[in-house]
């Protein structure tokens, strides 16, 4: 059978990065056993339902680049993809169940359902719940006769239905990462399938979809493990071949204990969406990777090792590589801790690898527009190109590199003390004056190389080691005594520049 696995967010706000990983898992695992990935919206909760919601999901997907086969805002044979558009469907597989004895009609009113459990909970009962045992005491079709039944459905009585549990058996199924699982069917409650409202609940309608979209694997959060053994149930109930199972670990918090949350992620001053999120409703802006400067390949890359490891020492893979390398069985059972040191790690090293004309493009909106460059203070143009060359390799975030680069774009204003004091002395100055005659009367291109050859020059002819007096001229030339190459800091400033931020220094800062 081929394989054919969903992803089936709630469009109640914006995408978790948990959900985001749970998408990638699915992706990964279709991709590599050549099958399809579909795209379900179960949106049964209408109460939750918040606007944008969902297409921030499929935009979402998109960035990280899950690309979706069948389901919604694809399209596909089990059309429609929208569960609030199937709500007739699946009345008729609840009334199945309670014609064949497996569930049952509940009239029971919110104050009814109250009482019971607090009655409960006043005798000491392990559980408050409406279950094998409850249920004999409230109001539903297993203790009213068939006639009171059909009267109150006509008289359009408000009502839900309810799985019946056996409480006599044990439910067991294998999960593919925690292997055998097995709950005994009394500690379950009666739970709604169909609501007041003719709504499914999660548990019908996942289940519904599921056999009718032929899903072959169900690869979720662990948050639904309790849940599982009733769908187990369900399928049983409904004759039907239920698919494999694998839960996934949680996202724990970056210091390992307890489920991560938006609160953590605010705490810790890093986000927790894929995208930033403004809430439709209060307005507030939420953070998010893409737009803090997480490019997609690192964000990929570090949601594949929240819980799984290929069993090498390679970390940086491709979409293609993770694809070829992945598998369910590698997946821990242990919650993986969110370090989000990690995340910016494989950040820096993707930054690394793209290509200069692809940073400076991402950047020329920062700038000003793609027509715009930065400049001297003296309102020189500088080549972006150039700077994002000399800063790539310093930075973690792409939007780092003009602000680690500020040193380019104001002539210096303060110098660093320390470098002041133990480095700027009679042989700098010296050195530093024979530098500036020198590009003064030099004509030719201003390169890199040619800045160092001309300052190794100068310095030799005014009879001063090069090496002694380099920081002192970065300090000159920048303020700082540490910073990127020097010589191609000068190349981007040019020849101009340089001349006037060193005779800047050689008649501002103390002389020895």
């Amino acid at each position: 059978m081929s394989v054919r696995v969903r992803f089936a967010p709630s469009p109640t706000g914006p995408l978790h990065i948990g959900g985001v990983r749970t998408a990638l898992y699915n992706y990964l695992f279709a991709r590599k056993h050549g099958g399809k990935m579909l795209l379900r919206i179960e949106d049964t909760d209408q109460n939750r339902y918040v606007p944008g919601a969902e297409d921030y999901i499929l935009e979402a997907l998109k960035w990280v680049g899950i690309e979706i086969d069948e389901g919604q805002g694809v399209g596909g044979p089990h059309a429609p993809y929208r569960q609030s558009e199937r709500k007739e469907m699946y009345r008729q597989y609840a009334e199945q169940l309670i014609n064949s004895g497996k569930a049952y009609y509940a009239f029971d009113t919110a104050e009814e359902i109250e009482a019971m459990r607090k009655r409960l909970e006043e005798a000491g009962a392990d559980a408050a719940q409406y279950n094998a045992i409850t249920r004999l005491q409230m109001t539903n079709s297993l203790t009213l006769s068939a006639e009171e039944v059909a009267s109150r459905i006509a008289n359009g009585d408000p009502y839900v239905v309810r799985i019946k549990i056996d409480p006599k058996q044990d439910i067991r199924f294998k999960d593919i990462i925690r292997e055998w699982v097995v709950v005994h069917a009394s500690t379950l409650d009666d739970k709604v399938l169909l609501k007041s409202d003719g709504m499914p609940t999660y548990h019908l309608a996942n289940i519904v979809d599921d056999h009718l979209m032929g899903i072959t694997h169900v690869i979720r959060g662990e948050e639904w493990l309790p849940s599982a053994p009733l769908h187990v149930l369900l399928y049983q109930y409904f004759g039907w071949t239920a698919p494999q199972f694998a839960h996934l670990p949680l996202l724990l918090k970056p210091e390992g204990n307890g489920k991560l949350s938006k609160r953590d992620a605010d705490l810790g001053g890093f986000p927790i969406f894929p995208l930033q999120w403004t809430d439709p409703s209060t307005g507030t802006v939420a953070r998010g990777f893409r737009e803090d400067g997480y490019l997609k390949d690192a964000v990929v890359n570090f949601l594949a090792f929240l819980g799984w490891n290929p069993g090498t020492e390679q970390e940086m893979f491709t979409m293609d590589e993770l694809i070829q390398a992945f598998s369910l069985e590698r997946i821990h059972k242990a919650g993986a801790r969110f370090d989000i040191t990690k995340a910016k790690w494989f950040n820096q090293q993707y930054i690394k690898q793209l290509s200069d004309e692809a940073l400076a493009k991402s950047l020329q909106f920062t700038v000003g527009g793609s027509n715009s460059q930065p400049q001297t203070g003296n309102g020189q143009p500088i080549d972006l190109l150039k700077i994002v060359h000399l800063m790539k390799d310093r930075v973690m975030f792409p939007q780092e590199i003009l602000s680690e680069a500020s040193f380019l774009f104001e002539m210096p204003t303060e110098y660093e003390e320390a470098v002041v004091a133990s480095k700027w002395n009679a042989d700098a100055i010296k050195a530093i004056a024979a530098y500036v005659e020198d590009l003064s009367v030099y004509e030719g291109e201003f390169l890199a190389d040619t800045a160092k050859a001309i300052w190794a020059a100068a310095a030799e002819r005014v009879g001063v080691k090069m090496g002694k007096v380099m920081q002192a001229l970065r300090l000159a030339a920048t303020g700082a005594g540490h910073g990127p190459d020097l010589m191609l800091a000068m190349e981007i400033l040019g020849k101009e520049e340089v001349i006037a931020r060193l005779e800047k220094a050689l008649a501002i800062l103390p002389k020895p």
